[in-house]
């Protein structure tokens, strides 16, 4: 005769379900009909051979699938709503945020992301004016070199900043700008490895980069700047010497395309990493000479990956030599560019594509951000690289030596304000989680004109480009048997990360 151990239990202290072993529970929801609706976010084009590319700028997810699945995928992505189980074609979309439940307030979803992006006090991002100098004089440039290194005691405060952030920070981002940075590299000598070492030793994230023009960029200078961990540079060239040195001529009017040159290659020929965006400013006089300076950067550069081209038209930017400069119209702007990127990619150079800046908030203007700071040589702090203190405006404070930071909050709300929320036009974008209506915040700023990307109308350009100029092997997936046709589809990585500006 078996005994019965009899559970004597006190309510009032444990639960009765504690008793019994529970069946696990199916919260994938996988087996249960769900309610689908697409995306307001999608964007997507037919590219010629049939293939279709899908992109969501809320989820950053990009696939492309093959013919054979495209009369599907756009059933499903245009349809105004349909009962699915998450399998299949279905769920795959769902899982990409291609498809979203019906009833889902994307854009509600969408403000989540914006205000954990943009009111983080966990990030710290300075742009470091080491000069306000420059050793060229650039025609299209709108500096006025009023300053040259900035001073010991605008350094110090910069270090009595840091010192009293770092516990509460996760990333440093520090950006060398100028002038030209190098003009003053006593500063940078000083903050370099302080700013290094103060992040390594609290464990928190460090970027550095510097927007230079390279001319003192010699081996001796990026052995101790690699070594403080500047590794991202931006440097621009404008042709080969007979077109660079017209446009970007030293401070006493010689060329600078040999030294810049020399420079790189010295760079190039290191194992570190690092990464240099090349950019090349074009306007009607230099564009048609461009394919010499591509056929020298494959013979000296091709396969290196470290280094990428970017291409940018010349504009009025506010600078003594605006109505003499032969700037492109905006529709001449978009044609030349992807002419150029075709022919840099015909001499197997890499070009930046959308892949560089599809994250949420990949299109926004740095100075829209409210931890993104700009520290003059004399301590005055701005906002703009563009404007810098030409204008009132601009300079929203003043850091102390003591590293005190005394900040204007009026002019830091006309900078830093999410100016979509006020424009119903933005809010009605699929491209909004990209540029957030911000890309620019300078022409609301200055005129109340909306700030649109390019890609706002240029997106299945763009996305065409995806394909046209990898940046990476893309990987390759199935779709579920039963749902699409059983054939292949590319899904294109989505880890791209903003090249600075």
């Amino acid at each position: 005769m078996s005994a019965t151990r009899i559970v004597r239990l006190n309510v009032l202290q444990q639960s009765p379900h504690d008793l019994t072993e529970a069946e696990p529970e199916d919260l994938s929801n996988a087996s249960r009909l769900e309610s689908w609706v697409p995306s307001r976010f999608n964007v997507h084009a037919t590219v010629d051979d049939g293939r279709l590319i899908l992109w969501n700028t809320l989820s950053t997810a990009i696939s492309v699938f093959k013919p054979e699945q495209v009369p599907q995928v756009l059933t499903l992505i245009k349809a105004q709503g349909f009962d699915s189980r998450r399998e299949g074609l279905a769920g795959y979309l769902a899982e990409r945020g291609f498809l979203v439940r019906k009833g889902m307030d994307e854009y509600r979803k969408f403000l989540l992301a914006f205000g954990q992006q943009h009111y983080r006090s966990d990030r710290l991002e300075l742009f470091v004016l080491s000069s306000e100098d420059c050793n060229f004089r650039c025609t299209y440039c709108y500096e006025d070199f009023a300053r040259g290194t900035m001073r010991p005691g605008v350094r110090r405060g910069i270090k009595r900043l840091v010192e009293k952030r770092i516990e509460e920070l996760l990333t440093l981002d520090i950006r060398w700008f100028g002038g030209e940075p190098l003009y003053g590299w006593e500063a940078v000598e000083d903050l370099g490895p302080f700013l290094s070492d103060i992040a390594e030793k609290h464990g928190v994230a460090y970027r550095s980069h510097m927007t230079t023009n390279a001319y003192l960029l010699t081996p001796e200078v990026a052995e101790k700047l690699l070594a403080w961990r500047v590794n991202a540079f931006q440097i621009t060239l404008d042709g080969v010497a007979a077109t660079h040195d017209c446009s970007r001529p030293t401070r006493d009017g010689q060329g600078s395309f040999a030294t810049i040159f020399r420079n790189l290659e010295a760079l190039s020929q290191r194992p570190d990493e690092f990464s240099v965006m090349l950019r090349v400013n074009f306007d009607k006089n230099n564009h048609p000479h461009l394919e010499e300076l591509f056929e020298l950067l494959e013979s000296r550069f091709h396969g290196d990956p470290r280094f990428t081209l970017a291409f940018h038209a010349v504009g009025r930017w506010g600078g003594p030599n605006d109505p003499q400069l032969e700037v492109c119209s905006d529709d001449e702007r978009n044609i030349v560019q992807r002419a150029l990127k075709a022919q840099a990619h015909r001499h197997g150079l890499k070009v930046s594509t959308l892949k560089d800046v599809n994250f949420v908030g990949g299109q926004v203007c740095y100075a829209a951000r409210p931890y993104n700071l700009i520290i003059g040589a004399s301590g005055k702090v701005m906002k703009c690289t563009v404007v810098l203190d030409k204008d009132e405006n601009n300079v929203v404070g003043r850091l102390h030596e003591d590293g005190r930071l005394v900040l204007d909050d009026d002019r830091m709300a006309l900078w830093t304000e999410p100016a979509f929320q006020r424009d119903s036009q933005c809010q009605k974008c699929a491209v909004l989680p990209s540029c957030q209506g911000i890309s620019c915040p300078l022409p609301r700023i200055a005129d109340g004109t909306r700030p649109c990307v390019p890609t706002r109308t240029n997106s299945k350009i763009e996305l065409f480009e995806l394909l046209e100029y990898p940046t990476r092997k893309a990987r390759i997936r199935e779709v579920a048997e039963g749902t699409a046709p059983s054939k292949e589809h590319v899904e294109l990585p989505d880890d791209g990360r903003r090249a600075a500006r």
